[in-house]
């Protein structure tokens, strides 16, 4: 990587110096004897980002309620949920037990990530770890797999969540409308495209800003979630659109599966989380986030179990508000009223037209907010992997804009390939739901991978940041090991079978999740194994000393101004 050269020949003047096998990680400097050179003061967080091979580029302005700001609002549980209703309620009814079921198994999934984002707290996220964990000979194949099986999550997210924010505005107009307004597939394209175009130009700010109108969204998810839910429960006039029905329905009713798949309750009931798992999907947001944020080792960890646990007790809760007022599953799954969105159908059983409308538009800027954090994470990842070399034109897409210090062209990317994605939408609305499974499949690899590597071959050699499950380390990793195991192929089902099976109802997903990473893989074998071998540090050589000796004696005994050598005492001090 380097020549063992006196680091007096090297950096004019070197004021701090990280010796990476003293702060007892593991990372792609490590077990090299590698002293690492720096012309500024450093803390521990830019020492540690340092010794796992990355230079400090952003501004560290992330905090930890900023950091839950953004996942949550990738979260967005109030446009989630309300886009979810086709994978749920319109799967097994109203039941909120799938819920209750989904939830202990993504917590755990959460739990086991989190523990890893404390170790590795790089926006690469878990194919770094992967890349440490992993068995050296396949270890540059399953980081490879990893990372596509992860942008597949990242590019589908914002994607999904703005043509449902478009579906959700234009089923408005059609519930509005007195001439029978029923919006074409062209319509939903380009106001989907003009939702990710500002989205685009917002992602693209400063970090500073980005932090502030995270914050912003996540207030406002979170506030409008309390307006829906008081409006759901109090406003309920049921009544007065049916007859012979009560305020509320009974536990049986509330509590009751309605099972309107071709499969037996038990599978039924496994595809039905779908819903709560794209609703859920957000919570790695801190770990991509994490060479942003201050503390990031705790923040970035704490992020996540905050986001996977509030966010599942409060969608829990909701959930628990729709199958107590829900009037009729038949009647949204027939829509007779052309909205195209069965959560506002479902809204038109129990509000009066004014709330109606109001509950519709805070669901709307809501659903607005959660599009522009997906867009901001997946650019966060985009850029990560292109510093490593993973995309044609890497060294296009991992530039850092001078002025606003984000990877502006990442995001720019990214939403020119969510536009071709969006393309799914003139194929129908089977085609266009796959990029929904899509982003819980992909998701639940990459989440995962690192996991089961951490339970299997490196249970005895991994490294635990200061975040982590103790000795329910590896139970937790063996349950969400499992569900995910259960839960991929689940997700490819058909929710029909047999002689009811068309084209039209056909699961996609396992052509454009399996599609892609066939190709990928593929491409591995034929190509990228030639040069890719994981996480490419972008520290200089230069920079870099191998064996401490020569540096501390360099400069203490011929300079004399080493000001700082940070180790594994000072870091832990810091």
């Amino acid at each position: 990587m380097g020549k063992n050269v006196k680091s007096a020949d090297r950096l004019h003047p070197v004021v701090s110096n990280i010796l990476v096998d003293d702060l007892n990680i593991t990372s792609v400097l490590s077990n090299q004897n590698i002293t690492i050179n720096v012309d500024h003061e450093v803390d521990k967080d830019e020492a540690l980002i340092l010794a796992l091979g990355y230079k400090q580029e952003f501004k560290r302005e992330f905090s930890l309620w900023t950091l839950f700001a953004v996942s949550f609002s990738v979260l967005g549980l109030l446009p989630s949920i309300a886009a979810c209703f086709d994978y749920q309620q319109l799967v097994v009814g109203m039941s909120p037990v799938p819920w209750i079921l989904a939830i202990i198994f993504i917590s755990s999934v959460a739990l086991s990530m989190a523990e890893v984002a404390s170790a590795f707290p790089t926006s690469l996220g878990t194919p770094y770890a992967v890349s440490q964990l992993a068995p050296p000979r396949w270890a540059p194949v399953l980081t490879w797999l990893t990372c596509c099986s992860n942008w597949l999550c990242q590019i589908t997210a914002a994607p999904s969540v703005n043509n449902s924010c478009a579906w959700l505005i234009l089923a408005l107009k059609t519930y509005n409308s007195d001439n029978g307004y029923s919006p074409s597939y062209g319509e939903v394209y380009g106001l989907t495209t003009g939702i990710q175009i500002v989205h685009g130009i917002i992602s693209s700010m400063p970090t500073r800003w980005l932090a502030t109108f995270n914050s912003m969204g996540t207030i406002t998810n979170i506030l409008f979630l309390v307006i829906v839910f008081v409006m759901i429960l109090g406003g309920n006039d049921r009544q007065d659109h049916f007859d012979n029905i009560t305020k509320f329905n009974s536990n049986d009713t509330a509590w009751s599966f309605y099972n309107q798949t071709d499969w037996p309750m038990g599978i039924a009931v496994l595809q039905s989380f779908l819903g709560v798992i794209w609703a859920m999907s957000g919570y790695d947001s801190p770990f991509h986030l994490s060479e942003e944020c201050s503390n990031a080792n705790v923040a970035a960890p704490r992020a996540i179990v905050l986001t996977a646990t509030c966010g599942g007790a409060i969608g829990f809760v909701f959930m628990l508000a729709i199958a107590y007022t829900l009037v009729s599953i038949d009647q949204i799954a027939e829509d007779p009223q052309g909205l195209g969105q069965p959560f506002v159908t479902y809204l038109t059983q129990i509000l009066s037209k004014k709330a109606v409308n109001a509950a519709t538009a805070l669901t709307i800027i809501s659903s607005f907010f959660m599009g522009c954090s997906c867009m901001l994470a997946a650019s966060r990842v985009t850029y990560a992997y292109a510093r490593d070399g993973f995309f044609p034109l890497s060294r296009y897409w991992k530039i850092v804009n001078k002025k606003t210090q984000t990877p502006v062209n990442a995001v720019w990317v990214n939403l020119f390939i969510g536009q071709l994605l969006l393309l799914l939408q003139f194929a129908g609305d089977t085609a266009i739901g796959a990029i929904f499974s899509v982003g819980g499949i992909s998701g639940f690899v990459s989440f995962t991978m690192p996991t089961l590597l951490k339970i299997t071959y490196a249970n005895n050699s991994f490294k635990r940041g200061p975040w982590h499950l103790g000795r329910w380390s590896r139970p937790i990793g063996f349950v969400s090991v499992a569900f995910v195991a259960v839960m991929i192929p689940i997700l490819c089902f058909p929710t029909v079978r047999g002689d009811d099976l068309t084209l039209d109802q056909m699961n996609w997903t396992v052509i454009v999740y399996f599609g892609p990473m066939l190709m990928s893989l593929l491409w591995f074998v034929i190509d990228a194994h030639k040069w890719y071998k994981g996480p490419k540090p972008n520290i200089s050589d230069e920079d870099m000393v191998y064996g401490n000796s020569d540096i501390i004696d360099g400069y203490d005994n011929e300079k004399g101004n080493h000001d700082t050598v940070i180790s594994s005492k000072d870091y832990e001090s810091a």
